[in-house]
């Protein structure tokens, strides 16, 4: 039985050559947030299974540069951004610096992501 082993092992080596690589992203994003950037990101660059692997690959460099945390910190800015001016809570959106920080480094790693997988 031991020699099976082996040859085992070595019958299986280049079918992990074929095996799907596994995810870069982090654990700690959840799989509603990486749905909703693939989707997104296909809504961008179409409908088809090459969208699919360019947009997964994308939020994978996002989630392995950015913590999650920094990626909805980042995410609420941006939408904050986008009410209409009036309100004075929304304006520390707008002109505090660790916003514009949080934007910046979300926007960096989209650009990164972009690069390697477009």
């Amino acid at each position: 039985m031991t020699r099976l082993r082996p040859l085992a092992a070595l019958l299986a080596a280049p079918l992990l050559a074929f095996a799907p690589a596994a995810s870069a992203a982090p654990a700690d994003y959840p799989t509603e947030t990486l749905a909703d950037y693939v989707f997104g990101c296909m809504a961008t660059n179409g409908q088809t299974q090459d969208a699919l692997r360019r947009c997964s690959c994308s939020i994978d460099h996002v989630a392995a540069t950015l913590s999650y945390d920094d990626y909805v910190r980042a995410e609420t800015v941006m939408r904050m951004q986008q009410v209409p001016s009036g309100d004075d809570r929304i304006t520390m959106f707008r002109a505090a610096p660790w916003a514009k920080t949080a934007v910046d480094k979300l926007h960096k790693a989209q650009v990164e992501a972009e690069q390697a997988c477009f």
